[in-house]
């Protein structure tokens, strides 16, 4: 169970917008009888509100110099990306969802070769490799989506290593991987 929080919303709200008016954090942090990091946390919230709200007012000035038939298609296009971004995440959903049923089964295929017969265990370890390598692929997306999120800049996959072995060159033996080519 997680600490009530020092201030009530109300107090909060006051804290927020006296930080806005361009009050000190130490004296509020005093008239309130909270921390200095109470306080801050606060002023980082309402920061991050400030600088959303700057760009929504620069955005609608931009707007506004459109003229009339262009502002429209550029509310038309945002409409479009707020939609695809929603798709995206979306599709990102389903993706980790399928990537964790694929991980799932290759697990069970991997303890069931394990308690198995040793003369299949290289056949099923074909089986995990593959399964790995889809759910591995079906992560590329809400990967993509969580590192584009953080603004990493770079999604899984670009400019991977050349020297990094793939996940047959792992678990085969040369002659199969030669078996392999060849079917």
């Amino acid at each position: 169970m997680s600490r009530p929080p020092a201030l009530t919303p109300q107090q909060q709200d006051t804290v927020r917008r006296r930080l806005a008016d361009g009050e000190g954090i130490r004296p509020l942090a005093r008239e309130f009888g909270v921390g200095v990091a109470t306080i801050k946390r606060l002023s980082e919230q309402s920061e991050r509100v400030r600088n959303v709200a700057t760009q929504l007012a620069s955005a609608q000035a931009a707007l506004a110099e459109l003229p009339p038939v262009q502002q429209h298609a550029a509310v038309a296009l945002a409409d479009k990306l707020r939609r695809i971004s929603d798709s995206m995440a979306d599709a990102a959903v389903a993706s980790a969802d399928t990537a964790r049923q694929l991980h799932e089964l290759a697990n069970t295929r991997a303890r069931e070769a394990i308690a198995g017969a040793p003369e299949k265990v290289g056949e099923a370890l074909h089986t995990v490799a593959t399964l790995t390598k889809m759910g591995n692929e079906a992560a590329t997306v809400p990967l993509g989506l969580m590192a584009a999120s953080r603004g990493a800049g770079k999604l899984p996959g670009d400019n991977p290593p050349d020297d990094l072995p793939t996940v047959i060159e792992l678990v085969a033996p040369d002659d199969d991987r030669a078996h392999t080519a060849a079917a």
